[in-house]
């Protein structure tokens, strides 16, 4: 089970953090991502990394704002977003996957949580 937090209300420019924690046993390989969706679209592929392993992933419009990042001992997952845009508002969720390879592609992963909503205003 997952539970994403963290998400709120700020300006253009400032940062957030969102956690991800992940309850229960945690397979081997797996993989967890963030991704973001906004209304009457697609859901979006933001960032993923390796469970295990310090492979990392990155959609190309958050590259250099936005770092993923986890704690294995208290598993959960982190996406620090920094110098948010008005249009990274959007519900973001996180995502486990037992794929090895972090995927940018949503039905690869298995494990969904609750959004979270990360609204920036000018």
């Amino acid at each position: 089970q997952l539970q994403a937090s963290g998400g709120g209300l700020v300006q253009a420019g400032e940062s957030l953090r969102l956690s991800c924690v992940a309850s229960g046993h945690i397979p081997n390989p797996w993989i967890m991502g963030w991704f973001r969706q906004v209304p009457g679209k697609e859901r979006e592929f933001v960032a993923a990394m390796s469970w295990i392993f310090d492979t990392t992933q990155y959609a190309d419009s958050v590259k250099g704002r936005f770092t993923i990042s986890r704690d294995n001992a208290k598993n959960t997952l982190y996406l620090q977003m920094n110098s948010l845009k008005l249009e990274d508002t959007a519900v973001y969720y996180c995502a486990g996957s037992a794929i090895g390879v972090p995927s940018t592609t949503p039905y690869q992963y298995g494990s969904w949580g609750q959004g979270t909503q990360v609204t920036v205003s000018s």
